[in-house]
C-alpha cells in the first residue's frame, strides 16, 4: 500500500478494519465484502495515478461514492481488491445562474448541491430518499432516477458534461456543458449508467431548474390501479404538464411503514388499498397567487380536477397538505420505504420498468406468483414513469429462503419480458443482477457491451463482476 500512499498520502489509504468497515457493507447492512484497502484520492489526477498503478500491479478496483447502492455495485468482493472512494472530490466548482448549470466534483452529495443552488433560486431536481448520502458521481454512474423523473428525467437527462478517468489513467475532459455536440461517439452518455466499469466519473456539468414558487401536494385514494393512468393524464392536461411526482403507495406498504417507522403519519383516516402521493409545482407567479378562498391558484385547479375525478368515481378520498410541515410528513412516509424494508428483515427489491398501460397486468401476474410461493409483497412505485419497486420478503425473517426468492424473481422477470418491460429501471445492475443481465439481455447488445468493456478495460481493472458475472 506504500505506493498508493505516495499518490494520495498515507492518511488517505485505509487498511485498519475499523477504518474500512463502513466501506465494506452496503446501505442495507445485509451485504458485506472484503478488500485490501480503501484509497481516497483528492483530485482527478490522483484518481488517474491510482488507476495506472492498479493496472501495473494487476489489482482490481471497486469505485465507491455515497455507497447507497442496493445491487451490490459499490461493495468489494475480493480480499486483494481496492475500494476507490470519491468522498474527497467534493467541490462545487462553479454555478452558472445564467445558463442554469453547475459544475461539480463527483463526490458532492446531492442534497449539498441542492442546498447551495437554492441560494440562487435554483434546484437540482434529482429527488430520492438517499439524496442526503448519495453523490453526483454515483447517481450518474447508475443513471439514478427518483420521484421527479416524470417531469425532469433521470440523472442522464440532467447531465451536460462529464469528466472521467479511463482505466488506463487517461482523463476525459468533456465539461463544456454544450446542449448540442455531435463530434463523434457520445462518451458522456457511455459513462453514464456504466456503474464504474468503463471509467471513473470525477466531475460533471449538471442542469438546474428554477425553484418552484408554489407546490401542491396531496394523498389520494384511487378506486384501483387501473384508474391511475387516466388520473395522471387528466391532471397533466388540466395543469399543462405540471405534475412532478405521481407515486403509487398501496395500502399494505403504507401500513408496514406506519408500523415500522416511528413518527410517520397516516395521510388518511382509512388507509386506501390504492394510495397515490401526488405533487404539482409551478414557477409562475400567477399559479402561486391566492384565490378569494385563500388557497393558491394551482391548488384551486388541482381541487377542481380531483372533484371531477371523484364525481367520475376514479378517486374515492383525498387529503391536501395545508402546510410545508404536512407536505414533509407525506414525503417522509414515501421516503421511509427503504428503512422499513431494512427493519423487517432480508428483502429483494425488484426494480421493474414497464410501459404505463402494462403496469396493472404486471402487478396482477406478479402478485399471483409471489403469493402462491407464500411470500410477503410490499411494492411501491414511481407510477408516472412506469417504475415499480416490487419488494419480496418472507412472512417471517427466519423463513428467508434465497433459492425460493431466486426462483420467484425469475418467474416475475419472465412476466416483465412478456410485457415489454425491464428488470432494471433505476437501481442499476451491480453484481446482484449480473447473471440476470447475461441471461436476458439480447445477445447482440450483450456482446456489444462486452466489446466496449474489453476495449476500454482490457485488464478488467474496474468493477469486477459488475454487468458481467465474475469467472
Amino acid at each position: 500500500m506504500e505506493q498508493f500512499a505516495r499518490i494520495v498520502g498515507a492518511r488517505q489509504v485505509l487498511t485498519a478494519p475499523e477504518q474500512m468497515a463502513r466501506h465494506l457493507a452496503d446501505i442495507t447492512g445485509h451485504v458485506r465484502g472484503q478488500a485490501a484497502a480503501v484509497v481516497c484520492p483528492g483530485s482527478p489526477e490522483e484518481v488517474a495515478r491510482t488507476l495506472r498503478l492498479a493496472n501495473e500491479l494487476g489489482m482490481r478496483i471497486t469505485v465507491q461514492s455515497g455507497n447507497t447502492s442496493i445491487c451490490g455495485g459499490s461493495v468489494p468482493v475480493h480480499p486483494d481488491e481496492i475500494v476507490l472512494s470519491l468522498h474527497r472530490l467534493n467541490r462545487i466548482r462553479a454555478v452558472d445562474t445564467g445558463a442554469r448549470t453547475a459544475t461539480v466534483d463527483a463526490g458532492v452529495v446531492i442534497q449539498t448541491l441542492q442546498a447551495r443552488v437554492a441560494e440562487d433560486g435554483l434546484d437540482y431536481p434529482l429527488m430520492f430518499g438517499a439524496r442526503g448520502s448519495a453523490m453526483i458521481g454515483g447517481a450518474l454512474a447508475t443513471n439514478a432516477g427518483g420521484s421527479n423523473v416524470l417531469r425532469h428525467g433521470n440523472a442522464r437527462e440532467l447531465c451536460l458534461g462529464i469528466e472521467a478517468v479511463l482505466p488506463d489513467g487517461r482523463i476525459i475532459h468533456a465539461l463544456s456543458g454544450l446542449v448540442k455536440d455531435n463530434r463523434g461517439y457520445d462518451l458522456r452518455n457511455l459513462m453514464i449508467g456504466s456503474e464504474g466499469t468503463l471509467g471513473i466519473i470525477t466531475g460533471a456539468v449538471v442542469r438546474l431548474v428554477p425553484t418552484p414558487k408554489v407546490r401542491v401536494t396531496a394523498f389520494l385514494a384511487l378506486d384501483g390501479i387501473d384508474s391511475a393512468l387516466t388520473v395522471l393524464n387528466r391532471l397533466q392536461d388540466a395543469s399543462g404538464g405540471l405534475v412532478e411526482a405521481f407515486e403509487w403507495m398501496p395500502g399494505e406498504t403504507v401500513e408496514a411503514i406506519l408500523g415500522a417507522i416511528p413518527g410517520t403519519q397516516a395521510p388518511l383516516e382509512q388507509i386506501p388499498r390504492t394510495g397515490l402521493l401526488l405533487e404539482l409545482a409551478s414557477t409562475r407567479d400567477s399559479d402561486a397567487a391566492p384565490t378569494a378562498e385563500g388557497e393558491s391558484v394551482l391548488q384551486a385547479l388541482l381541487m377542481s380536477v380531483i372533484g371531477d375525478l371523484m364525481e367520475d368515481g376514479l378517486i374515492l378520498d383525498g387529503a391536501f397538505a395545508s402546510s410545508e410541515r404536512q407536505r414533509q410528513e407525506m414525503w417522509h412516509l414515501r421516503e421511509a420505504t427503504l428503512e422499513m424494508l431494512m427493519r423487517l428483515g432480508p428483502f429483494v427489491a425488484l426494480d421493474a420498468s414497464l410501459p404505463l398501460s402494462h403496469v396493472p397486468p404486471f402487478l396482477a401476474r406478479a402478485d399471483a406468483i409471489a403469493r402462491a410461493a407464500g411470500l410477503r409483497v410490499l411494492p411501491i412505485g414511481h407510477l408516472g414513469d412506469g417504475n415499480i419497486h416490487y419488494s419480496l420478503l418472507a412472512q417471517r425473517p427466519q423463513d428467508w429462503d434465497p433459492e425460493l426468492i431466486r426462483q420467484v424473481s425469475g418467474r416475475i422477470y419472465d412476466v416483465l419480458d412478456d410485457l415489454g418491460g425491464s428488470f432494471s429501471a433505476e437501481h442499476g445492475i451491480g453484481r446482484h443482477k449480473a447473471a440476470v443481465l447475461a441471461s436476458r439481455k439480447e445477445a447482440a447488445q450483450y456482446e456489444a457491451m462486452r466489446a466496449i468493456k474489453s476495449a476500454l478495460d482490457p485488464g478488467g481493472c474496474l468493477g469486477s463482476g459488475i454487468f458481467f458475472p465474475a469467472s
